[in-house]
């Protein structure tokens, strides 16, 4: 898992609860060429899965995620970011996988 620096896509999907928010990482780094950078637990359930990538790869992985979410659970949100400033790196690597 690597940090975001601004140079590639994000994209996030956000469940209720972390078990399909896992079946959507899953689905996620399954689906196109894209690297984990976080997950985010905020509280009230709310689970958001973030990689990084290039755009098409980041669109690619976000409907697959999406569709397994949905699919198991309650999917709140999705979005691709194309290329966002660096310090959205801040905000989205704090909570990374590595950390633990």
């Amino acid at each position: 898992m690597s940090r975001y620096y601004g140079e590639q896509a994000i994209g996030l999907v956000e469940t209720i609860g972390m078990v399909p928010a896992l079946d959507a990482c899953d689905k996620m780094l399954k689906a196109a060429d894209v690297e984990l950078i976080s997950y985010e637990n905020i509280g009230s359930t709310l689970v958001t899965i973030i990689v990084k990538g290039d755009v098409a790869a980041c669109k690619a992985s976000v409907e697959a995620g999406a569709r397994a979410a949905a699919a198991i659970g309650t999917l709140t949100a999705q979005n691709v970011m194309p290329r966002p400033i660096p310090d959205i790196g801040d905000i989205v690597s704090c909570h990374d996988v590595d950390c633990y």
